[in-house]
């Protein structure tokens, strides 16, 4: 195998043309010394010919200079590297209870996409898709190996964009289609939410069934306390009719259990995060944990070659100047 050190030396044969060009024009301007005998008949034409071969050979040899300049190596073991990535999903809890105001500095939800674009941002070789649910499901990213695109949908995720309630089951169920299809040797879901299901048409275990049957390992994060938290009420002032954002605390019911359930069954893990720094650390524990299989051989020794091209191009020039200067006594 061989490979070019420094291509970029490569133009030295645009050089060669151009010069070549140029010669060759002036050879047709110039004037020729005998203006009684035609340039073509006896001595004359032998000398034309001679010094157009000259100039041929001079032009040539910017041919094997350039080639020896950017330095031809043969290659005695090359480097390969191949990565075996695994498609991830991330399916997001998008409900009212998210809005929490226990996690600074914002609230559940806006640490968690934080949280999880860093996440995204650690891992280039995995395709990642996103999911988000409530009170129903839908998906935010198809599987990509496009983490600008995946991270710019998460920014773009919100709050009540989708019916109100806590929906495990379908959300865990959108994730689960997603990766129906997927060759990949390793999948994986990250279910992250902060409530019980109370919603939707899927029970979250009928899911969990058919992760299991595809070899899907789930990872449950269940993010803060449950009871009584304080979360950001919008309502309308009866005296002013302006809408007015009050912090009420309104009671969460979490359902631990399930979730351990859920990862037991498809072989993941189930986490508990009651802060921030706690959800970032469960994150970091998941990236640890789902590790990207690369095999690689490293580049131990190559052998230059680049003497060869140098002799050539040497022999074209001095050939070129030795016929010109032998015969003929034309200028170029």
């Amino acid at each position: 195998m061989m490979r070019l050190a420094h291509p970029g030396w490569l133009w030295l044969i645009a050089a060669g043309v151009l010069c070549l060009a140029v010669w060759s024009a002036r050879r047709l301007w110039q004037r020729y010394p005998f203006p009684t005998r035609t340039p073509w008949s006896g001595r004359s034409a032998l000398v034309a010919g001679a010094t157009t071969l000259a100039g041929v050979l001079a032009a040539a040899a910017f041919v094997p200079l350039a080639v020896g300049a950017a330095r031809p190596q043969e290659v005695l073991s090359r480097e390969t590297t191949h990565a075996e990535g695994v498609d991830i999903v991330i399916a997001l809890d998008t409900s009212g209870s998210m809005a929490a105001l226990d996690f600074q500095p914002s609230n559940r939800f806006e640490v968690a996409k934080k949280v999880i674009d860093r996440f995204l941002a650690q891992r280039p070789n995995d395709r990642i898709g996103l999911v988000v649910f409530s009170g129903a499901a839908v998906t935010l990213c198809p599987l990509t190996l496009d983490h600008d695109v995946a991270r710019l949908l998460l920014q773009r995720a919100k709050l009540g964009m989708l019916p109100d309630g806590t929906a495990i089951g379908m959300g865990l169920g959108v994730a689960v289609n997603r990766l129906h299809r997927s060759k990949a040797r390793s999948k994986v879901i990250v279910l992250v939410t902060d409530g019980s299901n109370n919603a939707g048409a899927l029970d979250p275990m009928t899911a969990t069934e058919l992760a299991a049957e595809q070899h899907i390992a789930v990872h449950t994060v269940l993010v803060g306390r449950g009871g009584l938290v304080p979360v950001p009420v919008r309502l309308r002032d009866p005296r002013t009719g302006q809408v007015v954002t009050r912090v009420r605390r309104m009671r969460v019911d979490v359902n631990p259990e399930l979730l351990a359930s859920i990862s037991r069954k498809t072989g993941g893990t189930a986490f508990r995060a009651r802060d921030s720094q706690a959800l970032a650390r469960v994150f970091t524990e998941i990236d640890r944990m789902e590790k990207t299989d690369f095999k690689s051989t490293r580049l131990v020794h190559y052998r230059e070659r680049y003497e060869p091209w140098a002799l050539a191009a040497l022999v074209l020039l001095v050939g070129g100047v030795v016929l010109e200067g032998v015969a003929g006594r034309t200028p170029w």
